[in-house]
């Protein structure tokens, strides 16, 4: 079996999400690879729920970068059923509120119901479950990343589940056998089905007869165990077509690969911990599939406390936008995914310091696009302490390197002689005493005096007419901005 933790942890890329893809493309998938994610829209969209949308999306670009056609898609998994009631509910604006702002005696007459057979609480989508993955959409262009989102209900209800459903209770002998391995509730009458009752909406869980030839199933709507509460059934005895009920989840959840082709999927480590084992297994067993390439991350925490929709511990990504760029945002979401991570408002300073600080060493070429937190680490602890040293002895690094490009102009022997010059760098990766060696002989070849062509290149990366020795000075710097500095090209 698979260990979602050690997928994307290893030390041939510095990258995760290289990583992962890398594990993606050693399976050889067709175009386009899917990545997929997902959430119950049962409640308020938090920061923790973005880590479903941003994990994907990192991995995504990582594929794309390599050419790869790629679609990410965020299943919304809506045919679940109301629970139990949230403390907190939000509406379109983000405007988060408390149950005494809504109808809260509707919603309690709810429970049991598939969202999306629950009305909305706001009354301006179609459904309870329309409403939170409409926000859970939201939150994604917010952060500007294009998802595909797929709506459950809309794949039991299009026929689309149509043949993973049938298999699932055509071979359900098999599944009471690989399920009976996971769970203790799995007896011979077991079937793996919740029909939604004809009069009351409840899904229920007893089924008494299953007739495939008729794509319908008899059910007796019993009372359902959630949580600690129990959902009482009407105690109907009626049928429902396979259109009009649900699969459990430990079997949605690989009937949801098969369906949609999933190549890969992140998700948090509850899911590690519980699904993942069985729809592992369930995806070989039963399926006849090989599971996607699996990548667990931790949670999240708001100041310390887990952040929960039902429990009204939550952070929206409108909230934090209200005081971070996107930008700031994102990079939160690049940091290592197996670390548990403290979100803390009173603290967002030092995320932003960070982000700035990464930043400006980046487009400094201390640190390469790909570099792993260690390496960010040290590098941000190491910058002031030479610029400290470098002041203090006021020595050949004492110079500041221009972040931005220089609005600088060059005639046309100088402009090939830099271009001449960022193709050794970029062919030859130079030490030191090549590259300043190299300065003098590409300034030769050009017919361009040799201070002129030193001169450019200070004007170039420090916005100054004279500097240290060049070649030394370029040589440590990451190839890559060397190169379309001299170039001219950022």
């Amino acid at each position: 079996m698979t260990d979602p933790y050690e997928v994307g942890t290893g030390t041939r890329r510095a990258f995760w999400a290289d990583a992962v893809a890398d594990e993606v493309l050693a399976r050889d998938p067709t175009d386009p690879v899917v990545v997929k994610g997902g959430v119950s829209p049962s409640g308020v969209p938090h920061l923790g729920h973005v880590n479903e949308v941003m994990r994907g999306h990192y991995v995504a670009e990582a594929l794309r970068d390599r050419g790869r056609e790629v679609r990410q898609v965020f299943t919304t998994d809506d045919r679940d059923r109301l629970r139990a009631l949230p403390r907190t509910l939000a509406d379109l604006e983000w405007n988060v509120v408390g149950l005494e702002a809504v109808d809260a005696g509707a919603l309690g007459r709810n429970l049991g119901r598939p969202y999306t057979d629950v009305p909305d609480p706001f009354g301006c989508c179609d459904s309870y479950g329309a409403h939170f993955t409409a926000l859970l959409e939201r939150t994604a262009d917010a952060l500007d990343v294009p998802i595909d989102v797929v709506s459950t209900t809309d794949l039991y209800d299009s026929g689309e589940f149509d043949a993973q459903v049938h298999h699932v209770l055509k071979h359900r002998e098999r599944v009471r056998a690989v399920l009976a391995g996971f769970q203790d509730t799995v007896d011979d009458d077991y079937v793996p089905f919740f029909a939604r009752c004809e009069v009351c909406g409840h899904l229920t869980e007893t089924i008494t007869d299953v007739d495939l030839e008729a794509e319908t199933v008899a059910y007796i709507c019993e009372d359902v165990v959630a949580g600690e509460d129990v959902i009482e059934g009407c105690g109907h005895a009626g049928t429902a077509t396979l259109r009009e009920g649900k699969l459990p989840w430990r079997l949605e959840w690989p009937a949801q690969w098969a369906a949609l082709g999933v190549d890969v999927e992140p998700f948090g480590k509850d899911h590690a911990e519980g699904s993942w084992p069985s729809g592992e297994t369930i995806a070989r067993e039963v399926f006849d599939r090989a599971p996607p390439v699996p990548m667990v991350y931790e949670w999240f925490t708001l100041a310390g406390e887990a952040l929960s929709s039902s429990s009204g511990t939550v952070i929206t990504v409108d909230e934090v936008l209200e005081f971070l760029e996107v930008a700031v945002v994102r990079y939160f979401f690049t940091k290592n995914p197996s670390k548990q991570r403290d979100f803390d408002v009173d603290s967002i300073d030092r995320l932003v310091e960070e982000f700035d600080r990464v930043e400006m060493a980046r487009r400094s070429g201390h640190i390469p696009p790909d570099a792993d937190e260690a390496t960010i680490d040290a590098a941000l602890e190491r910058v002031p302490r030479a610029r400290a040293w470098a002041e203090r002895t006021d020595n050949e690094f004492n110079y500041r390197l221009a972040e931005a490009l220089p609005d600088v102009a060059f005639d046309a022997a100088t402009t090939a002689a830099l271009e001449a010059l960022a193709d050794f760098v970029e062919r030859a990766d130079p030490d030191a005493e090549t590259l300043q060696g190299e300065i003098y002989e590409t300034a030769k070849r050009h017919d361009v005096p040799v201070g002129d062509l030193f001169e450019a290149g200070y004007r170039l990366f420090l916005e100054e007419t004279e500097g240290p020795r060049l070649g030394p000075f370029l040589a440590p710097m990451d190839t890559e901005f060397v190169v379309r500095r001299l170039r001219r090209a950022g």
